[in-house]
């Protein structure tokens, strides 16, 4: 690994999800008394629901926070496999709720139609990112960086200019928008949040196999923090 990779191991889910979100909410602090605002950019799947749970009751000014995706499937809010739609019922709730939440989901045909939108919504928000959460999923992608992605190789090239990139690939499902990997780099803490043996295993083998997120884990722009439980 090229990165600097910092390992947190935990015994279980929930001490992990009190740890990282304590993590999170610290760095949402620093950014607001540094900068008066903040920017939260966070995945979906089923990894980040305890830790979204935990995270909603931080104590903190929540109306100085901008949460956005690092990726999304095509789908409107009503479906459940909408990352929008668990962000919305799981994240912004209790003190979270007075956060300002940027969707990359948008009323089009296909991610195709809205991508210039896209781009143009993400590009307002203030960069760096202050926190990016990463998953990553047992075939090794990360965001939607899915391997044999039609659009995974623009998606990875860290002297890429857009934001937001439309992916399709087999293992994806539905079609899919993602933040670049420069944009996700771009910022002041990058978190990977991880569960289960087989998830450490992938993680340990990403580079040898060249997985997509063995392009995060060689990087030498961010440092990454890794948060594991069995």
């Amino acid at each position: 690994m090229n990165a600097t990779v910092r390992r947190h191991d935990f015994a279980d889910r929930l001490t992990l999800a009190d740890k990282l979100a304590h993590e999170v909410a610290e760095k949402l602090r620093e950014a607001i008394a540094a900068r008066g605002h903040a920017t939260l950019a966070v995945s979906g799947g089923g990894t980040p629901k305890v830790f979204f749970a935990v995270l909603a009751r931080s104590v903190l000014d929540w109306s100085k926070v901008t949460v956005t995706l690092v990726d999304e499937r095509w789908v409107g809010e009503d479906n459940e496999r909408s990352n929008a739609r668990m962000v919305r019922d799981l994240l912004l709730k209790q003190n979270a709720e007075q956060a300002t939440f940027v969707p990359l989901y948008e009323n089009a045909p296909t991610p195709d139609d809205a991508l210039d939108n896209v781009n143009a919504r993400i590009d307002k928000l203030p960069q760096p990112f202050d926190v990016v959460l990463l998953g990553m999923g047992p075939d090794g992608h990360t965001a939607s960086f899915f391997p044999g992605g039609d659009h995974l190789a623009q998606a990875l090239a860290l002297d890429g200019t857009r934001s937001v990139l439309s992916m399709r690939a087999e293992g994806a499902g539905e079609p899919r928008i993602t933040l670049s990997l420069p944009r996700i780099l771009a910022s002041h803490a990058l978190y990977l949040h991880i569960e289960g043996d087989d998830k450490k295993q992938v993680l340990d083998d990403a580079i040898a196999r060249d997985y997509p997120i063995a392009s995060v884990l060689k990087q030498t722009r961010t440092p990454l923090d890794v948060y594991w439980s069995p």
